[in-house]
Formats: structure tokens, C-alpha cells, sequence
């Protein structure tokens, strides 16, 4: 097997063990008004459950990812997959309200902090540079599918069964990716080049590095964005369907947060593509600002017709994914010699913030605008997350001026 082969396969196989490793990630968020209703959680108890993930997500991926610049990455990469489905099946058969449901979520969040990034840098120090660009933007873009199959199946098992079933479901996928990493990847690590010559959680060399923290920023408000928008489109749907005549369509909610948050995995791909003929940092900056745009208006559109507001909701799900890829593949090649894996680290650590206050911050708003149950509660939440997401493009323009021509 050829060089490129290789790489397109192991590509492929770690995208899959990531959807796989995700098979839980959404239940929570998918079952939403549910858990609100049998457990009597607010806008706000919700919004800590939705954030909590992200926040053990922070709390653990500075060391997790950092550590994988002095030791293999494969595992971490296996203990923090099993953590992930122990925090599954602990859910189902544990969590009882609020304080259990936001253990077992965090819990989940240490998990995807010892995956997803550590993750990548077990693909690109296999891959090494052919097809670099390339293999990032799939293995992000990945994410997105992972995240739609777990709405999808969320809504599905638990319609037909309950959500303990559909969580102990979801404790079966981080088995399967292990499983295929195991057996697809090399069991000899490559040579990674320049170790670090700094103690571990020693991240100046990166915090130095302007062009890497303009990447690091734009991500922590595109983060802030994508996960509001994913912890809260279930109950923005079921809001607005109530709002029309006849009760709205037959869908499952999920199931349609399912389809958006797939058809999004496409512009993630796309929007690094352009970035192979248009400058990165004009690509991200039209795509953020777009998103923004949209952010402002379409919480107050939740009483038009359903086709048009599910239109919308699509529309504004690829801008939401548009520069995904194209901010994290940035970073990657910002990032100093020796430090992937450290600024990595950074970008999670930082990133992953504003996954955690999105959440909370969206509703939080909402109770602070009549409990979500006006199209103007929904109008202000969705447009304060469009402001907040300003702030990304507005960093990267400021950090990344001295950006050298060849990256632009």
C-alpha cells in the first residue's frame, strides 16, 4: 500500500471511530424536554447540564493533549474512549435528576477531552504532512456526523424504548472505536520530531505565537456559537412546531436536528477548500460574519411556516460549520516545532470555553426573557450568541496580520 493510500484509509478509519466514540454525545441535549419535564429543570438547569460536558471537556484536555507530545497518543486515546462509554452506561442506569445527570456528564466531557483532539494527533503523526490539510478538515468535519447520529439514534431508542436504553446503546460505540483503532492502526508510533524542552503544562511557546492564538479565539466563539446551537435546536424546533396550526409536522424533532447538523458536514470540508485558493483569514472572516447574520433574526422567525423556518435552520446550520476545519487546520500549521500537540492542547482548552458557556449563556437568556416561551426570548438568545460570535473574526484579523503569505 502506497503512501496516499495509507493515509486516505487511516483517515477514514479514525473519522469513523469518531462517530462511533460519539454515539452519546447528544442524548442529553436530544431528550431535552423531556428531562425538563420528568425532572422539573429550568432554562438555566438545563443549560449547566448541556455546558458541564464542555466544562469537563476543559478541565482535562490541557494535560490530556499536551501529554500526547511525550507519550503515545493511542493511549490516551483508548482510556479516555472507555471513560466515555462508562459515562454512558453510568447515566442509564444512575442519573436521577439534576446533580447525577450533570456528573455522568462530565464525566462524558473528560472523555471526549482524552479523544477528540488527541485523536487528531494520532492521525497527523501517522500521516505526517501528505494530505495534511486535507485529513484535518475530514476528521473535524466528522464530528458534525458523529453528533447527528447520535440525535438521530437518540430520538429512535428512546421512542421505542426509553432513554436508559438509548444510553446504554450509546456505551457500545466508544467499544467499536477502540476496537477498529486497535486493529487498522500501527502498533509502532512514528518518530513526532522535536520534543518539547519545556515542563508539561508549559504553554508559552504557543501563547507566544500570535497567529496560533488568533486561531485559538476564533474557535473559542465559533465554539460558542456551534454549541448553543447544538445543545438547544431540539427545543428550538418543538418550541416553534407548538407555535403552529395543528400542533406542526409529524417529525421527530431530533430526527431534524439530525439532518442539519449532517447537511452542515459538507461546508465544514468546503470551507477549507476555498482556503486553497482564497486567503484562510478572509475565508473564516466572511463565513463568521455570515453566521452572525443569521444568528440575529432567526430565533424571531420560530413562528413561520415550517418549511421555510426548517430552511433557515439548515442554511444557518452550514454557516455555523462553515470554517470549522479551516480555523483548527489553521492552528495546526501555526503551531510552533515540537508543540502540536501543546497547541492543540490550547486550542481545546481555550476553544472548549466558550462550548461551555454557550450552552448556559443561551439559557440563561432565555429565563432572563420570559423562560423561552415567546419568539422574543428566542429572537434575544439566538442574537446574543450572534454577537458573541463577532468576537472571532474580530481576533483573528487582529492576530494573524503578520501571517506569512504562504498560509494565506
Amino acid at each position: 500500500m502506497n503512501r496516499a493510500s495509507s493515509a486516505l484509509m487511516l483517515t477514514a478509519v479514525m473519522c469513523l471511530s469518531e462517530v462511533l466514540g460519539m454515539t452519546g454525545f447528544a442524548m442529553f441535549p436530544a431528550l431535552q424536554p423531556g428531562f425538563m419535564a420528568e425532572w422539573g429543570l429550568s432554562n438555566t438547569d438545563a443549560g449547566w447540564i448541556n455546558g458541564i460536558y464542555y466544562a469537563g471537556y476543559v478541565v482535562a484536555v490541557a494535560v490530556l493533549t499536551s501529554l500526547t507530545d511525550r507519550m503515545p497518543a493511542r493511549k490516551i486515546y483508548y482510556l479516555c474512549m472507555a471513560i466515555t462509554g462508562i459515562s454512558s452506561l453510568g447515566y442509564a442506569y444512575l442519573a436521577e435528576g439534576f446533580w447525577t445527570a450533570l456528573a455522568f456528564r462530565t464525566l462524558a466531557g473528560i472523555g471526549l477531552a482524552g479523544t477528540y483532539m488527541p485523536g487528531l494527533k494520532l492521525l497527523t503523526d501517522h500521516i505526517k504532512d501528505l494530505g495534511h490539510g486535507r485529513s484535518v478538515a475530514f476528521y473535524t468535519a466528522s464530528f458534525g456526523i458523529g453528533s447527528s447520529l447520535s440525535y438521530f439514534l437518540s430520538g429512535v431508542i428512546a421512542a421505542a424504548f426509553t432513554w436508559q436504553e438509548a444510553f446504554l446503546a450509546a456505551g457500545i460505540g466508544p467499544l467499536l472505536a477502540m476496537a477498529l483503532i486497535y486493529f487498522v492502526f500501527p502498533h509502532e508510533d512514528p518518530d513526532t520530531g522535536a520534543a518539547p524542552d519545556t515542563h508539561l503544562l508549559d504553554f508559552r511557546p504557543v501563547l507566544k505565537c500570535r497567529e496560533a492564538m488568533g486561531y485559538v479565539l476564533a474557535y473559542t466563539a465559533h465554539n460558542f456559537e456551534l454549541f448553543a446551537y447544538r445543545s438547544w435546536i431540539v427545543s428550538f424546533l418543538v418550541f416553534s412546531w407548538g407555535l403552529q396550526p395543528g400542533g406542526g409536522p409529524g417529525w421527530r424533532a431530533t430526527t431534524v436536528a439530525a439532518v442539519i447538523n449532517l447537511t452542515a458536514v459538507p461546508s465544514s470540508i468546503l470551507g477549507n477548500e476555498l482556503t486553497r485558493r482564497f486567503a484562510r483569514r478572509k475565508v473564516v472572516f466572511t463565513v463568521m460574519v455570515t453566521s452572525a447574520v443569521f444568528a440575529a433574526f432567526i430565533g424571531f422567525t420560530a413562528a413561520w411556516p415550517v418549511w421555510l423556518l426548517t430552511l433557515l435552520c439548515l442554511l444557518y446550520g452550514l454557516t455555523v460549520m462553515g470554517e470549522s476545519a479551516s480555523v483548527t487546520t489553521g492552528l495546526v500549521q501555526a503551531a510552533p516545532d515540537g508543540y502540536r500537540g501543546a497547541a492543540l492542547a490550547v486550542h481545546s482548552c481555550i476553544g472548549f470555553t466558550g462550548s461551555f458557556l454557550g450552552p448556559l449563556a443561551f439559557g440563561v437568556m432565555l429565563d432572563l426573557t420570559g423562560a423561552g416561551h415567546s419568539v422574543f426570548s428566542w429572537g434575544m438568545a439566538f442574537a446574543m450568541t450572534g454577537a458573541v460570535l463577532l468576537l472571532g473574526p474580530l481576533s483573528l484579523f487582529l492576530l494573524t496580520r503578520a501571517a506569512r503569505p504562504a498560509e494565506e
